[in-house]
């Protein structure tokens, strides 16, 4: 028997936009998924999930984990036709849109899966297997989320869409800020989200152009707000980064809402985070007390949120 974990993670800065080759910043989670594999008689494959999540998370997203699993078996050469694995899911992430589940549940399994056959592969052999399972979520993913997973941290990532090597670069922040995640409770296919936004630029390319060039600016800026720990500019950047999200749909009427809540209980900044139309919104708070109250407000609004800190 072998396990593993994977953490989750949340994109502070440049989702949807990362998938054209832009910069994005994402925070690993102290929250993480669990994996155990165990080698019993028969053959193939069964899955126990054992995660929290949003109600209807695991049902909507069931063909896609099956298939994430899949790719991350075949990948790394496990033969399941003489031996059957029984895996088994659990942890403390919260299985939700924005978090990064299901690089957490991949990183998990080729973990799990490295440790019970004594594959002696490091982390950056780990994180191509993870990748390859988020192929089965996304389509052609950026490859942050796993990434994040992998390594943990702050991270800076621009993706290599050429089939080179991605740029990664661990951030190092002088100190932790506390962040609040409001859950939606609507859980949104990035594969249908990322190829709607895909359509909306080739119909109008001098828009998005006008609209990557603005992004590309202010990941500059959080990259060096980041390094400083300078709240006030993470937050108004934030903020700026919610409105480029507004302006190519990626955000709804629930994650505006979730927004303004934050934003009018003391929150520096507060953007959706992943997916977006429904999923995670994200809020910083400059100390743990205005965390508190940001975190009391949303669930006062009838709102699941849960804390955490970045850096």
């Amino acid at each position: 028997m072998g396990s593993g974990k994977g953490y989750g993670k949340t994109i502070l800065f440049g989702e949807h936009f990362v998938v054209y080759n832009l910069p994005a910043i994402a925070s690993a989670l102290g929250s993480y998924t669990t994996a155990e594999v165990k080698v019993v008689d028969g053959k193939g494959w069964e899955v126990i999930d054992q995660r929290p999540a949003t109600p209807g998370y695991k049902e909507k997203k069931y063909d896609e984990a099956m298939h994430s699993i899949k790719n991350v078996i075949e990948h790394m050469n496990i033969d399941v036709g003489c031996q059957k694995l029984e895996i088994t899911f659990s942890g403390d992430l919260f299985a939700a849109s924005g978090v990064g589940a299901s690089a957490a549940q991949a990183t998990s399994l080729s973990r799990a899966i490295n440790e019970t056959f004594t594959l002696m592969l490091d982390d950056e052999k780990i994180n191509e297997a993870a990748y390859e399972g988020e192929k089965a979520y996304h389509g052609t993913p950026s490859g942050i989320d796993n990434t994040a997973s992998t390594y943990g941290g702050l991270i800076w990532f621009v993706k290599n869409s050429d089939g080179g090597k991605s740029t990664m670069e661990i951030l190092q922040s002088p100190e932790k800020i506390p962040l609040v995640i409001a859950n939606s409770g609507i859980t949104a296919s990035t594969t249908e989200v990322v190829a709607d936004v895909r359509r909306l630029k080739e119909s109008n390319p001098e828009k998005f152009e006008y609209i990557f060039n603005e992004y590309k600016v202010l990941s500059e800026k959080a990259k060096k707000a980041l390094l400083e720990s300078d709240k006030n500019l993470i937050g108004k950047l934030m903020n700026q980064n919610h409105k480029l999200l507004q302006d190519i749909t990626v955000s709804s009427e629930v994650n505006d809402k979730l927004v303004e809540i934050a934003i009018n209980n003391g929150a520096l900044g507060a953007k959706l985070t992943g997916t977006g139309r429904g999923g995670l919104v994200i809020a910083l708070a400059r100390n743990e007390e205005i965390q508190e109250k940001i975190s009391n407000a949303i669930e006062m609004e009838g709102y699941q949120s849960w804390k955490t800190m970045i850096g």
